[in-house]
């Protein structure tokens, strides 16, 4: 009180919220100035809320100007101190936000969406579109590509005759997106209102008014959301839709993002006979996913999985890469997606070499990167000839290979280049064998199986490759944040994982 005495004497002028702060802001001072380096260190893990955080940081370099100026310190002190903490705080800010993966769902659809070799068989037969030979064909590939008996499509599809329609088509894709979001929602526990981010993914149907605003529509989401629909990447979209949602969970601090990759039977169903098109109605199956991702530091200890790195090849440039696989109309103008047979001869070597020399500088061990480097110096400035250019061995970086189906020819592709073993290549061969090629979801039923299977360990490694039209290649880097317990998970494996792994050799001759 006496202190506060003194001050209305000598200096009258004051405002009276300065008076009354006056020994706050001395005791604030003198902790800044003894203690600068802890509280530059502290600051930023004490705030949470960037808006918070400036509202108090304006606060209290208001009171310090002030009594600074009143003590008459000098102008080049003020100027370091507030440059050192324009500086640390700059620096906190600025470091990239740990994405975390809370969890994912994968749709399983129905019982009445079973659709046995017998059954696909009959309903091409009965659809009067397809010739003899045609069929000979289908039946040719149903046999000898790895697919069960138990795969999925649309019950609008497995009718006699089938149903095409976009009324169908929209049936399907509410039907997927809605069961895997459902489903998430549930493990999560997150309200749809704290969704600030939504990304979904279709390469074939693209309805008006898009996906998603289906979703959007469904569970109301806020109206400020960030939504965006991503179309025509094919099988790599789901990878391009998680580095998306990073990329803005980047920018946007304190966010959920969710992301639904699926893929469209009925929209992308072909009734002509050119044999590079019917492969597609042969391998490709309904399925769905929906993965939820959180930059906020508390969902560190609740969430699965970090996300290490992202990365995109793209090889649309080169004439061969581009029409790998295009959709076009045949001979009797009949729309369809054609694979060519430089999918596996050009496209597919080419465009994951180029992904997986990228990605080893930031996954490799050191020595496994000085012996890659040194092949590469040889072979590409020394004109050496080397009859096997050194691969690196990607067994060291990771534990678990999570592989997008394809067919067995691209998983023989990856199996030579990155020297796998059979082991490495299970998760993959069985979500082909089990739900056929789900297209851009197809790398999290992979995950799911190695969850099911109890394979996932604290500090475990995984890579998610996937390629798809373009010719794009695309690879996730997670490492697990905890042991995964197969008993207390849900997902499309959980009631019969035990039946799994089975050989497939015997469908592959």
């Amino acid at each position: 009180m006496v202190e506060t005495t003194s001050v209305l004497e000598s200096e009258p002028q004051k405002p009276i919220y300065w008076i009354e702060t006056k020994v706050e802001i001395e005791t604030k001072y003198e902790f800044l100035t003894s203690n600068i380096t802890s509280v530059l260190l502290l600051a930023p893990h004490k705030f949470s809320a960037m808006s918070s955080t400036m509202i108090l940081i304006q606060d209290f370099l208001f009171h310090v100007f002030h009594f600074l100026k009143s003590k008459e310190i000098s102008v080049s002190l003020w100027c370091s101190c507030g440059l050192l903490a324009s500086s640390a705080f700059l620096y906190f800010m600025s470091r990239p936000r740990k994405v975390y993966l809370v969890d994912f769902a994968c749709y399983k659809p129905g019982p009445a969406c079973i659709c046995s070799k017998e059954k696909f068989m009959k309903m091409s037969k009965c659809s009067g579109q397809f010739t003899d030979e045609s069929l000979d064909f289908q039946m040719r590939i149903v046999n000898g590509f790895g697919l069960g008996k138990n795969t999925y499509l649309p019950e609008s599809m497995l009718k006699i005759p089938s149903s095409i329609s976009i009324a169908d088509a929209r049936e399907e894709t509410e039907s997927v997106i809605i069961g895997a979001i459902d489903e998430l929602l549930l493990k999560t526990k997150v309200s749809v209102y704290d969704i600030g981010i939504l990304v979904t993914n279709c390469s074939i149907f693209n309805p008006i008014p898009s996906l998603s605003a289906i979703v959007v529509n469904h569970y109301k989401l806020k109206h400020n959301i960030l939504s965006y629909n991503l179309a025509g990447m094919g099988c790599s979209a789901g990878l391009i839709a998680l580095d998306l949602a990073k990329q803005l969970l980047q920018v946007h601090p304190n966010s959920y993002a969710l992301i639904v990759s699926t893929e469209n039977m009925n929209s992308g169903w072909y009734q002509g006979n050119n044999r590079s098109m019917l492969v597609n109605n042969c391998i490709f199956r309904i399925g769905g996913a929906a993965i939820l991702l959180s930059n906020l530091s508390s969902d560190s200890s609740r969430s699965k999985y970090l996300l290490c790195h992202t990365l995109r090849t793209h090889k649309a440039s080169q004439h061969d890469c581009y029409n790998s696989i295009m959709q076009r109309e045949d001979e009797t103008n009949t729309t369809g997606i054609s694979l060519s047979l430089d999918l596996i001869r050009y496209a597919s070597r080419e465009t994951i070499r180029s992904n997986i020399s990228t990605l080893g500088k930031f996954v490799l061990p050191f020595k496994e990167q000085i012996k890659f480097l040194a092949t590469l110096v040889g072979i590409k400035y020394l004109k050496i000839n080397m009859k096997r250019p050194y691969n690196p061995d990607f067994k060291l970086a990771f534990e678990h290979f999570c592989v997008h189906t394809g067919a067995k020819e691209i998983q023989d592709v990856l199996k030579e280049i990155l020297q796998l073993n059979d082991y490495h290549l299970e998760p993959s061969k069985m979500t082909l064998h089990r739900f056929g090629n789900t297209s851009s979801s197809s790398v999290w039923y992979v995950l799911a199986y190695c969850e099911a299977k109890g394979r996932i360990r604290k500090g475990d490694r995984m890579w998610q490759l996937s390629f798809g039209a373009g010719f794009k290649c695309n690879s996730a880097v997670w490492r697990a944040l905890r042991t995964i317990d197969p008993a207390k998970e849900t997902n499309p494996w959980t009631n019969e994982i035990h039946h799994f792994p089975v050989d497939v050799s015997a469908l592959y001759k």
